[in-house]
């Protein structure tokens, strides 16, 4: 096989951890409620700490998944969703949909961490 006729298989292959990876971050993302709801603590600061680390790692990236740069190698596509299995719509709002979530839910577990120290 010639590199050129790898590009689709090393992009699916790019595809497919790019949508583990987004799968692992939603899980967390909506975990971190339910742990506070439950009021373990612990796992929702654990849980956090994870979704930090990724916003930390976009930031350092200009705000981009490496992984967007990676699929980019290859295809010439460019749509929102060229580099991960997500349907159009989710992956043009991704970060304003799964931010809110996080924003609301990092508030909801210091509100009832605080609530429980009294």
């Amino acid at each position: 096989m010639t590199r050129q006729s790898n590009r689709p298989a090393l992009l699916r292959s790019v595809k497919l951890a790019h949508t583990a990876i987004w799968l692992l971050f939603v899980g967390c993302i909506l975990a971190i409620p339910v742990a506070g709801a439950r009021h373990e603590f612990r796992w929702a600061a654990i849980l956090s700490g994870i979704v930090w680390a990724e916003c930390a790692i976009l930031a350092v990236n200009r705000f981009r998944c490496p992984l967007t740069d990676l699929a980019g190698r290859y295809t010439e596509q460019r749509a929102d969703n060229f580099d991960i299995y997500l349907p159009l719509w989710l992956a043009r709002r991704n970060k304003l949909i799964f931010g809110a979530l996080f924003g609301v839910g990092e508030l909801l577990v210091l509100g009832l961490w605080l609530s429980s120290r009294r």
